[in-house]
């Protein structure tokens, strides 16, 4: 991993990767998006990780692909590797991912979030696309977009490439919180709260299920809930839960204190 163009750090069960650019706000070039891949792997793999939290330096979290880069001919197949590797990595890990947005966040930027299970947007936040306007498709969009906000408001933002505010991308549930400038500290402490008030098993088992219900029948699907259900039963966090609730107490999922089956 380049520390210098992607930070990695780990504390009380939080990975932190920041985009490290802040002089072409946190522009994407190859070096940057191998960095962030290797960062999302290393966090993917850490057993004391439940939450990342992918975020920018400087005045903006990510102004999408680096233009100079790509006019001079210097991103090819190896950007678009390593970007997917990175996108599939914070899709699919087994813990809960967050992007926090905040001056501009377009392009491949918007594109970074949306890989992310979870989005804060500072209120001076600028989300768009712009890929087709450059001549090229927003790939780390094109097939998570609909999803989050569906197929009518996806094609708008993705043809017409508008850029929206904080505001406008909170009303069409592009992002999860909006909260003001300055203030992404705060919004985060109730986000890391919520996280370690949940059963990193059954939050595991929760996202891989519910991203796979966009691709089979639901009802196809039952033996595999039945399977994570009863993993979640099986799991020290549902005899914590058991625990806390008899002892009029919250359950207490970290710092990891397994406990033995009653």
């Amino acid at each position: 991993m380049t520390a210098a163009l992607v930070g990695y750090e780990t504390n009380d069960g939080v990975a932190w990767l920041t985009l490290r650019r802040p002089e072409v706000l946190n522009a994407l070039d190859t070096e940057l998006v191998a960095a962030l891949a290797d960062g999302a792997e290393a966090a993917a793999a850490d057993p004391d990780v439940i939450l990342v939290v992918v975020r920018g330096e400087g005045r903006a979290f990510c102004s999408g692909i680096d233009r100079t880069a790509l006019a001079a001919g210097a991103i090819g197949e190896a950007f678009y590797r390593h970007w997917v590797r990175a996108l599939n990595h914070l899709e699919d890990m087994p813990k809960v991912t967050a992007a926090v947005l905040h001056g501009y966040s377009i392009g491949g930027g918007l594109q970074l979030a949306l890989a992310c299970d979870l989005r804060i947007a500072t209120e001076d936040a600028v989300l768009g696309l712009g890929a087709t306007r450059h001549g090229i498709i927003p790939d780390g969009s094109v097939l998570r977009l609909a999803r989050v906000v569906g197929l009518g408001r996806a094609k708008e933002l993705t043809l017409l490439n508008d850029d929206l505010t904080a505001a406008d991308a909170r009303a069409m549930g592009l992002v999860n919180w909006v909260c003001p400038a300055g203030e992404q500290a705060r919004a985060l402490e109730t986000l890391i709260a919520k996280v370690r008030g949940a059963s990193p098993t059954a939050n595991a088992h929760a996202k891989r299920l519910l991203h796979e219900s966009f691709h089979r029948d639901p009802r196809a699907m039952l033996e595999d809930v039945l399977s994570a259900q009863r993993a979640c039963m099986a799991s020290w966090e549902a005899a914590e839960a058991n625990r806390a609730w008899v002892e009029g107490r919250e359950a207490v999922y970290h710092p990891r204190r397994p406990h033995k089956n009653p």
